[in-house]
């Protein structure tokens, strides 16, 4: 089983899905014969040619309407925005369309679409080209909002948002597109779009993150091992649908929880889960829950954006502050 960094998964996935599937295409700026701008699709245009790997003019509005246009009349388009701060130009096809054709339709057209998105900060890019915005999408009722963590969940996540019925939202972490190898299978595998996964068991705090703050939380759970404190560790992976069910199971158990991640602290996806630990488990609760997040601000230039980014310091005081409440 070879080690691949998410960046390879991701190819792979599609790589094998096009193969299998001939409805199956993609489509967005530079995919083709540069490879992506981060090269995720690099290779492909010379496998399934320029009638499947499309490359489009800079127009995030119409690489997603070609693309709804494609879903609804029966393909399985997957279309790439370069970076998260340009997908605002197509948040009016994604949410006035997309996510409504089911509904609209009364269930007479479906909409298979994936969006992939390359998404958040660490990279030392220049403005919109670091946010964390996926509670934007995830405010969209008919989307569902994917987020992986590592190059395994990559592949699994992706290929099971391919052939989901309904538009999909795969938001990829650009900050450990290759920080990290892990074996991948070769052989096809998926992983259920609404469920999060335990990584590590414990049974003092629990700990709640996704995407590249799931490798922040992991070192500070470490640190706090050390100390003698045992972290239960939950990557959300989908973040619509929520798994509530894993995340208050969790709670219930340790009676404290920290919720990580970048993007701003105010009505993001960190609240909501909040809410629902409040709603669902405050009878257990022993301390109020946490959040490690971003700030109400727009996110710097390179030279402040390690002072913007939750790091390990953060996620350990967090933890210091629900243990000794």
């Amino acid at each position: 089983m070879a080690k691949r960094t998410m960046v390879e998964a991701i190819n792979l996935a599609l790589q094998q899905e096009m193969t299998n599937d001939p409805s199956v295409l993609i489509l967005g700026e530079d995919i083709g014969k540069d490879g992506g701008v981060f090269r995720v699709t690099q290779g492909l245009i010379e496998q399934f040619g320029e009638k499947r790997v499309v490359d489009t003019p800079v127009s995030e509005s119409a690489i997603v309407g070609l693309a709804i246009g494609l879903a609804v009349y029966g393909l399985r388009p997957i279309a790439e925005i370069q970076f998260e701060g340009f997908s605002f130009a197509a948040l009016e096809q994604l949410s006035c369309h997309a996510s409504r054709i089911r509904t609209r339709t009364r269930g007479r057209y479906q909409c298979p679409l994936v969006v992939r998105i390359p998404y958040g900060g660490g990279i030392r890019a220049p403005e919109h080209h670091s946010d964390s915005n996926e509670a934007h999408f995830v405010h969209i009722p008919g989307l569902k909002v994917v987020v992986p963590s590592t190059p395994y969940e990559a592949k699994g996540l992706l290929l099971s948002a391919i052939r989901d019925p309904d538009p999909v939202i795969f938001m990829e972490p650009k900050r450990i597109y290759r920080a990290l190898r892990e074996e991948v299978p070769d052989d096809e595998y998926s992983i259920p779009l609404d469920r999060a996964r335990v990584v590590g068991d414990g049974s003092d705090v629990t700990l709640i993150a996704w995407g590249a703050m799931l490798h922040v939380t992991l070192q500070a759970a470490k640190l706090m091992a050390a100390k003698g404190i045992s972290s239960e560790i939950i990557d959300l992976r989908t973040l619509s649908p929520l798994d509530s069910n894993t995340l208050i199971d969790s709670v219930k158990k340790t009676k404290r929880a920290v919720v990580v991640h970048e993007a701003p602290r105010s009505c993001g996806v960190g609240a909501e889960i909040v809410a629902r630990i409040n709603e669902m488990a405050l009878v257990y609760l022993e301390a109020p829950v946490e959040r490690v997040t971003g700030f109400d601000t727009v996110t710097p230039l390179p030279k402040l954006e390690k002072l913007y980014l939750p790091d390990v310091g953060r996620v350990v005081h967090a933890i210091d502050r629900v243990m000794n409440f």
